[in-house]
């Protein structure tokens, strides 16, 4: 099938793909464990999504996706972290690559895509691999960790360094069909565990160079798509797209904990300081992180607006501007841990129940911040350090 009229869906209206996404939260909830013991998401639940039609809120229209907001697609991973953080970080990864197609020049859509445009794109984006150009593309091996939901997908965009003569190396990106690669479950850990980051492995494959993207065009915001891809959706930067997918789940998930929090106090007494419901201080950090999700949802809208009004004039939002935006992304998941471990704190030793969901929501959140794109402290200094005239240590933005 072509990239044509063809393969085009009528888009539902986008408040209605929220609703859809907040009626599965006690479908995922009831889950939530079931895929932890699992170690990936369960097929039906991809399903579910897929029926929704969450994967074609990023998709090209050509390929029968919606080309939406990104602030829709957003409200939709936090609904799914609601219900169970796995889903919406698996949900936040492989949508995104759904957007990075629109980017590629299009005979790589035309191949993932043209016979069935639900194919879905795992990642793993760091520079793992080792490329090397040959007469139409490159060579490319390599061992990459953490492709989150690989086993529901079809083909995988993984990043390599690509190595000719005596230049500094290039960062770029491949994508690979799942023929092309093995995939290795070393995903024991402890937490995220329902989102099946296994590994993948490629052993001296050819990729042909309309199946690449290199890091700096995608800071550039260039990319051969945009010539079909017309809309500005498409001419945003990749990088903050990317950090937003692995931090967003976290508030669904705080605000999951939260709601289990107030549920579980409601009626509590504790040994230590009667009814929780009275206790000041629970009262106060419900407050405190209902407050939290509040600005950090308020500050995701704001900074993707901004970004969005930057595309539609077809002009480069600053680097200093980038910078904070990403800095901001990575507080979410520093900002929801510390509130979500506060949280635990609380609810006393009947919060170890495996039959409570505050044990499994924290662990999913501190799995979370290990995340490269999650590094607060990092990306802060980044951001601080240009503050003052220094040359900005990262281009993922």
């Amino acid at each position: 099938m072509e990239g044509s009229k063809s393969a085009r869906t009528i888009a539902p209206e986008p408040a209605e793909l929220v609703v859809r996404a907040r009626a599965l939260i006690p479908v995922l909830a009831r889950r939530s464990l079931e895929q932890k013991q699992r170690r990936g998401i369960l097929p039906e639940t991809i399903a579910e999504m897929q029926a929704a039609g969450f994967f074609r809120v990023l998709q090209p229209r050509r390929w029968g996706g919606y080309e939406m907001n990104l602030g829709t697609f957003y409200d939709i991973e936090i609904a799914l972290g609601e219900g169970d953080m796995s889903s919406g970080w698996t949900y936040g990864v492989l949508g995104v690559v759904s957007w990075f197609l629109g980017v590629m020049d299009d005979r790589a859509a035309q191949e993932v895509w043209g016979h069935d445009t639900t194919t879905l794109i795992c990642s793993s984006t760091m520079p793992a691999g080792k490329a090397t150009a040959v007469d139409g593309g490159f060579r490319l091996a390599g061992y990459w960790r953490y492709a989150s939901g690989c086993e529901h997908c079809g083909w995988a965009l993984l990043g390599g360094m690509v190595h000719v003569g005596n230049t500094p190396p290039d960062w770029c990106f491949f994508l690979v069909p799942r023929r092309d690669y093995q995939t290795v479950d070393t995903w024991q850990v402890a937490g995220l565990q329902g989102t099946g980051s296994i590994d993948v492995i490629l052993d001296d494959v050819f990729v042909p160079a309309y199946r690449t993207q290199r890091l700096r065009d995608n800071f550039l915001l260039r990319g051969a798509g945009q010539a079909l891809n017309t809309s500005s959706l498409y001419r945003l930067p990749f990088g903050q797209i990317f950090v937003r997918g692995v931090s967003t789940a976290g508030i669904g998930a705080l605000q999951a904990m939260l709601a289990a929090l107030i549920d579980f106090s409601r009626d509590r007494v504790s040994r230590a300081g009667g009814r929780s419901a009275e206790n000041p201080f629970v009262q106060l950090l419900c407050a405190e992180t209902a407050a939290a999700i509040d600005e950090m949802r308020t500050t995701l809208h704001r900074n993707f607006a901004t970004l969005h009004d930057y595309a539609r004039r077809s002009e480069t939002p600053p680097l200093e501007l980038r910078l904070q935006h990403k800095f901001q992304s990575s507080a979410v998941i520093e900002r929801c841990t510390l509130l979500a471990s506060r949280i635990f704190k609380s609810t006393g030793a009947a919060g170890l129940s495996d039959e409570l969901p505050f044990g499994r929501i924290l662990a999913d959140l501190m799995a979370a911040r290990q995340h490269i794109s999650n590094q607060y402290d990092y990306y802060g200094s980044n951001w601080g350090a240009a503050m003052f005239g220094l040359e900005s240590k990262d281009f993922l933005l």
